[in-house]
């Protein structure tokens, strides 16, 4: 079952499940300075539009250890993804601002039977 997409990447039990969503939207109301009066605002339009995506990947029950390198790659190729929810809502076009990891639980190989993860994405349209 597909919670999210950004560009072709799902997140899914399969892949990357997360299991918390953050969004920050914010509108822009710069003040002017008047004598004798409060600031006067104005109404300029939207502002920034964050999401962070933070979840656990264990991969003996969800999600692969490539998942991960797949979306440091799209972050490295610098380009505007969509972000579509479950029900196919288009969000709005993202770009990877940053990609957080905290490995632990580790086999004898090295490899992290846990890695807590959290994804921050900006819009950009």
């Amino acid at each position: 079952m597909q919670l999210m997409s950004l560009g072709l990447f799902v997140f899914e039990l399969a892949t990357l499940p997360f299991s918390e969503m953050q969004r920050r939207s914010d509108w822009r109301h710069p003040a002017s300075d008047r004598v004798g009066a409060p600031p006067a605002a104005q109404y300029v339009g939207r502002g920034e539009d964050n999401v962070t995506l933070s979840g656990v990947l264990m991969p003996e029950a969800a999600g692969t250890l490539d998942s991960i390198e797949q979306l440091r790659a799209m972050a490295d190729a610098g380009d505007a993804y969509p972000l579509i929810d479950g029900r196919g809502v288009i969000i709005g076009l993202y770009v990877i601002t940053a990609l957080d990891e905290r490995k632990s639980h580790f086999l004898d190989n090295g490899v992290a039977r846990k890695t807590d993860f959290a994804l921050d994405l900006r819009r950009v349209d």
